[in-house]
This record gives structure tokens, sequence and C-alpha cells, in this order.
């Protein structure tokens, strides 16, 4: 059992490939969810001008499984958003994968969604009561309804067009984490909550033509998107931003509601975003180096070399071997032609999970004295497969690092990690966990040394993972 990926979200306006640009971005952020992967464009040839319809296809599996050629060449526009789920809420159903599409009165609607609304379940009570009808299990469909009532002609809007002065009165409504990509008839919107929980990027692409267009306005969960279709990063898009562009360019306005602090998600930086992603304003692939330098500093081990976990442990890793002195060898080969052993439905997979993925080198680790590098520790089994597979190989001792504090809470924004109660550091001693994983000596990076790591002095990061400590209201959710 493992912090599973959250969402990744996608979005593009001006671009002549936008469906095959939105198929590239989130075939780039794979890695943020495995369960579902949908695609809307916006079409406007073929139809009157003031009727222009979404194009929509989604399924359930892996962006390379849900997409054929076929399947794209139907995805007409030069508009579009995407989206790759993990469910956080909600069941792993056809009916919630995204982008979520309905008709208001103000024409066809597309939303995706990245974060987790945790007063989700009292809206949809209050939503039901009030006739809505619902298709899924998810709390981005909480967002649609209120969409469209607030969407209601009787209703005042002041400002701009109708669906900005929408999303901001439903934003009123709204407790926990919200990145959004939407896509109306005529303007591409992106949303993200006052705490910046989960991340949301700018950026723009030159279009095929060159200097004889303006560029398409691109948002993303992470940069790593931009760099696949050639686009460039231009900015991240504020906690409590609401940005949109239309045939009359790009604007930006704030949200109605307001925080003192920001609590951007530092797991991020410890293992969700790619490694080569900007997160937050930082490389992520520094920040994890850091890590491993701090992790050094404060928990250093007498041995002969440094190996890190494949794949999430190599830049801690390297930090630590750059710090400490010692080498640093691949002492552990992965298969990457396996899937990630938690999105394995057989139990008879997930015994061997460790072995099909994972391979120690004996002629690097025989007789050896080995600093084990990983990012983070949830549960401990698969840390003590690890170690035995060390051992097997032939090292004299096993000193476990972790490059991030011991995880002592589930995190309600976004990210669907295992209950406290199936957290190893919530109910045991360190020195409980040594024993139970096998390891010489074990020691976890401080939450200072983690904050030193990630920059921490100028930014509000959550780390509630870490210290239970939550910067909302979690209007009841059980925390056991």
């Amino acid at each position: 059992m493992a912090f599973h990926d959250e969402c990744a979200v996608f979005g593009i306006w001006g671009d002549n490939e936008a469906g095959r640009m939105t198929y590239l971005g989130l075939y780039s952020q794979q890695h943020r969810g495995q369960e579902s992967s949908g695609i809307v464009t916006l079409k406007t040839s073929g139809f009157t001008e003031d009727r222009p319809t979404h194009m929509v296809h989604k399924g359930l599996g892996l962006v390379g499984e849900v997409f054929s050629e076929e399947d794209l060449q139907r995805l007409e526009g030069t508009a579009a958003i995407g989206h790759n789920r993990y469910s956080t809420t909600g069941e792993n159903l056809i009916a919630n994968a995204q982008p979520l599409t309905a008709n208001l009165r103000s024409g066809p609607i597309a939303v995706a969604h990245n974060g987790n609304i945790v007063n989700s379940a009292s809206l949809r009570e209050s939503l039901i009561a009030k006739g809505a009808i619902f298709q899924g299990t998810n709390d981005t469909e909480v967002i649609l309804h209120l969409l469209s009532q607030s969407s209601n002609p009787k209703r005042p809007h002041e400002g701009t067009t109708d669906l900005i002065a929408s999303l901001k009165e439903t934003s009123r409504e709204l407790e926990g984490a919200y990145s959004l990509v939407v896509l109306s008839h005529n303007c591409l919107v992106a949303m993200r909550d006052p705490y910046g929980f989960r991340p949301l990027v700018l950026g723009r692409r030159r279009n095929v033509d060159g200097a004889k267009s303006n560029p398409a306005t691109v948002i993303a969960s992470e940069t790593c998107a931009f760099d696949l279709i050639g686009a460039e990063y231009v900015r991240e898009i504020e906690p409590g931003e609401i940005f949109w562009v239309d045939e009359s360019g790009e604007h930006s306005d704030r949200l109605p509601k307001s925080v003192a602090k920001t609590a951007h998600c530092v797991f991020e930086h410890v293992y969700f975003a790619r490694p080569d992603s900007l997160m937050f304003g930082r490389s992520v692939y520094e920040s994890r180096k850091a890590m491993g330098r701090e992790l050094a500093k404060e928990s250093p081990a007498d041995a002969d070399l440094v190996i890190p976990v494949p794949d999430s442990g190599v830049p801690a890793a390297l930090g630590f071997s750059s710090e400490s002195g010692l080498p640093f060898e691949l002492g552990i080969i992965r298969n990457h032609y396996i899937g990630r052993t938690f999105i394995q439905p057989s139990q008879s997979i997930r015994s061997f999970g460790v072995k099909i993925k994972l391979n120690a080198q004996a002629h690097i680790l025989a007789g050896k004295r080995v600093v084990v590098v990983d990012d983070s520790l949830v549960r401990g089994t698969t840390s003590k497969k690890i170690i035995q597979l060390i051992r097997h190989a032939g090292a004299r001792e096993v000193h476990f690092r972790l490059a991030s504090p011991p995880s002592i809470g589930s995190c309600f924004y976004g990210v669907d990690t295992p209950k406290r109660a199936q957290l190893i550091a919530a109910t045991k001693s360190i020195e409980e966990i040594r024993q139970y994983i096998g390891a010489d000596s074990l020691a976890y990076l401080s939450h200072d040394g983690l904050m030193r790591a990630v920059r921490a002095d100028n930014q509000g990061f959550c780390a509630a993972c870490f210290t239970g400590k939550y910067p909302t209201d979690l209007f009841g959710l059980d925390q056991q």
C-alpha cells in the first residue's frame, strides 16, 4: 500500500491540433493518474456560429489505451481540455471519468478537476434535496451542478461573462483543493483554490505557422507537459486566481474567497511530480537532491555505498551521496515494463510485486554496508521486501534512509492515501519500524530539513500527512 497518485488536467486554446496536443499533454502526465483518461474539444466548423459543440472521448485505462488514431481524428477543434484520473473521491467507473460535460443555459460546458472538495458530501446532499440527479460518485460532479444553479438567469451577475461570474459564485461554496480547467462554447478557464494545494501552470505554444498567428494558451498540472509539446512555461496560475482566454485574449481575476497563507502540497516535491517538472516555482529534481543532502547531514551512516529505491529515490540518493562522500550505485534495477504494484488488481500479482519490479545486483552489494534511500515509507511492507532482496544479494549491513518525515496522517486534498491506522509511523516508533522492516538502522528526514530542501521561506506548504495539522476544516471526514 502506498500514497496513490492524484489527477492531471490539461487545457489548450487556439491551437490547430488541440486534440492531439491534449493527448500528448496527458501522456506526459500519466504518472498522476492511471485509472481513466478523457479529452473534450470545442468544434465550431460545420455548425452555425452560435452553435459550437463539444467532441468527447474518454474511457478507463491509460492514455495510450483509451485513444486510438481514429479517436484523435474525431476530436476536431482549436480548443480542448483533458484529464487523467486516479480516484480520490468516487469509484473507478466510466461515469466518473473526466472531463465531465453538460449543456447549461449558456451552452455546452466541460470540467476537469484535480483535487478534493472536503465538503462535497454535504453539498451533494443539499443538491439532491433540490432535485439534482447525479450520474457518478465523484466530487467534480458537485461543481458541475453548482455551476448549473448559478447560471440561473434570475441570479445577478457582476463583472465579465456569465461563466466567469458563475465560477466565482460557485467557488464560495467549495472548501478544499481544486485546480480546474473548464471549456465552454467560447472560452477556456483555469481556476485554482485560494490555498493553492494542487499545482496548475500556464504556458504558450507557437502554432505550426509560426509568427502568422498568436501562440496557443496552454494550461497543465505540471510543466513536463509543456516540454513534450514544445510549449514555453510562463508562470503558475496563482492560488485564488481565475484565468481565462477567449477570442479577445487572456484575462485574469481573483476569486472572492481569500486565505492568510497558501498550503502547497509538499508531497508533490517528495514523490508525486515528475522530477523534470517545476513545482511551485522550484525544480522538483533539485528539491529531491536537496532532501538527500539534508538527510545525509542529519542522519549519516558508516557505510560503503549509497543506492536508491528506483525510481523515486534516485535524486535523493544522489544528494545523499554528494553530501556524504559515499559512492552512488544502482544496486537495484527496476523492470519498467511492469505497472506500479499498487494499481494491480490481482492479489496474486501484488504478492510478487517487488520481485517482478526490482532486482538487486549481487556483484555490487555482496559484502557491502549499504545505505538505501527512498522517498517515503507508508505501510512498511514494500520496504521490508526490498531489504530482504538486498540482504539476499549479500549485503552485510542495510541502513534505510527516508527523504521525508514519518507519514502519520491521511490526505484530504486530492491524494488517495491509506487511513491513519494503516500508516506504520502513526502506530509504531522508529525503532519498532526498524525492527519490522529488518534494517540495521533507520532514519527519516526531519520536518525542518524538508522545509529547507523545498525552500519554504517565502511560501506556505501543506504537510498534514507528516504533522497531522490540516489547513482547513475537514467537515467530519474520517481521519482514522
